[in-house]
């Protein structure tokens, strides 16, 4: 018996920018090796302005799924933050079912991958810290 092939996401990276431009988001892009790792990407986002971000594809003991979008200096204790989400114990997803379910492979989770979830399986989780940072960033 072999596995069937993980479906292809809805959004690669050409289509996503295809859209965001199609909708009016200014944005740019910064192409890097994929980062694993804060300590990782911290040359690389050394002089690009703005608040820089990990994010944490989690899975509990029933099987829901969670990305954890944060400020990249926030200590996330997954303990505490299973008890805030109402989640049972936290473990990292595998690279199985990042891919079906938001369309990237470890070292390149981001929010922006929310838009192949077409079952809506993740629950999205922004850090109080990040959130503050962006409304700063859009009153400035």
């Amino acid at each position: 018996m072999t596995d069937a092939p993980a479906p292809t996401p809805a959004f690669d990276r050409d289509r996503l920018t295809a859209w965001l431009a199609d909708t009016g988001v200014d944005h740019v892009t910064h192409d890097h090796p994929a980062v694993f790792r804060v300590e990782e990407g911290m040359d690389l986002k050394a002089n690009l302005p703005g608040a820089h971000t990990k994010n944490l594809f989690l899975k509990d003991h029933k099987g829901r799924l969670w990305l954890i979008s944060a400020r990249q200096d926030t200590v996330i204790d997954l303990k505490r933050a299973a008890g805030a989400m109402g989640s049972g114990r936290l473990s990292f997803g595998n690279e199985t079912l990042l891919w079906e379910t938001l369309g990237v492979r470890p070292g390149s989770v981001t929010a922006l991958g929310l838009i192949n979830d077409a079952d809506r399986r993740v629950t999205f989780v922004l850090d109080q810290r990040l959130w503050d940072a962006a409304v700063v960033t859009c009153l400035a």
